[in-house]
């Protein structure tokens, strides 16, 4: 990518954030502020759905010929194909489908994939399980295909897509033939995150969270479906102090627990990729979608 491909540029990262967890924009800033050093756009904004400065206020503010718009968000869902594109003004409720690139006031907006569906995530999630074992390989780290791997996701019944984007991860995993095994597990749909003790074939487990910000999901639901009390998480939280200590023995296994891929720096690649996509679109580009938020073939 040349630094004048996006000269006349505004790239807009959006995340979901919360009023419950400071931490949650973190991984936004961090990396706004990475690309924003490149030095290759002319602006680049935050915004977020339930924190300032919205998503609905991020027009008003953006003055750039040209803007990129990439959900910072794990799958194509309600989010993504529903609410953010209604915030932006691409469709409105009752719309099935949407153009991705729309004229406003002269400049030209694309709303790009978002970045859990890009192809280099499978790496970045077999990258944070290298990881944990080699900060934390007490008593010795287990080889590879001594070690089930588990992509840990939400899951929702209202949203197919949710789930579908952690499976194909983890299929993706297992064919590299790396691990022992690899395996999508939810937190709200079977198989459910505590089944991976009956699940793995390898005393060797690691559990990877596919969230993008490190929250109540994965600092405190997590760990407690892994076995951890509530006590102990809520004094470790207290403490400051992860809510999980690798590896902790629980049912005969050993576990490592990572942290949430959002914060891993390859994601700055992969929203700056969203936007390079998007500016060789041809303006014909279309989001159809149903009433569940399932995007149409």
């Amino acid at each position: 990518m040349s630094e004048t491909d996006f000269e006349d540029a505004a790239l807009v990262l959006v995340g979901h954030g919360s009023t419950l967890n400071g931490d949650s924009s973190d991984p936004i800033y961090l990396h706004a502020d990475a690309i924003r050093r490149k030095g290759l756009f002319t602006e680049v904004r935050e915004c977020f759905w339930k924190l300032e400065p919205s998503i609905s206020s991020v027009r008003d503010q953006v003055f750039a010929s040209r803007v990129f718009i990439v959900p910072v968000f794990i799958s194509e869902g309600y989010f993504t194909q529903q609410v953010i594109p209604r915030e932006l003004g691409f469709c409105s409720n009752s719309d099935e489908s949407f153009l991705r690139v729309r004229e406003w006031n002269g400049q030209r907006c694309f709303y790009c994939d978002p970045v859990g569906t890009h192809p280099s995530m499978t790496e970045a999630l077999s990258h944070r399980a290298q990881e944990v074992l080699e900060m934390y390989p007490f008593p010795s780290r287990p080889r590879d295909e001594q070690v089930t791997l588990f992509i840990a996701g939400h899951g929702t019944g209202n949203n197919q897509n949710s789930r579908r984007i952690i499976e194909q991860q983890a299929a993706q995993l297992r064919a590299t033939g790396r691990y022992a095994d690899v395996h999508a597990v939810f937190m709200e749909e079977e198989p459910r995150i505590e089944a991976c003790y009956e699940m793995a074939q390898s005393r060797n487990i690691v559990m990877v969270p596919f969230f993008i910000s490190d929250g109540l999901h994965s600092f405190e639901d997590i760990p407690m479906m892994l076995g951890e009390s509530a006590t102990v998480v809520e004094k470790r939280l207290k403490e400051g102090v992860p809510t999980w200590r690798n590896p902790t023995e629980r049912q005969g296994k050993r576990v490592w627990y990572t942290r949430s891929i959002g914060l891993d720096a390859a994601i700055s690649d992969v929203v700056l990729e969203r936007a390079q996509e998007a500016a060789a679109w041809s303006g014909e580009e279309r989001v159809s979608i149903d009433s569940r938020g399932r995007k149409r073939a």
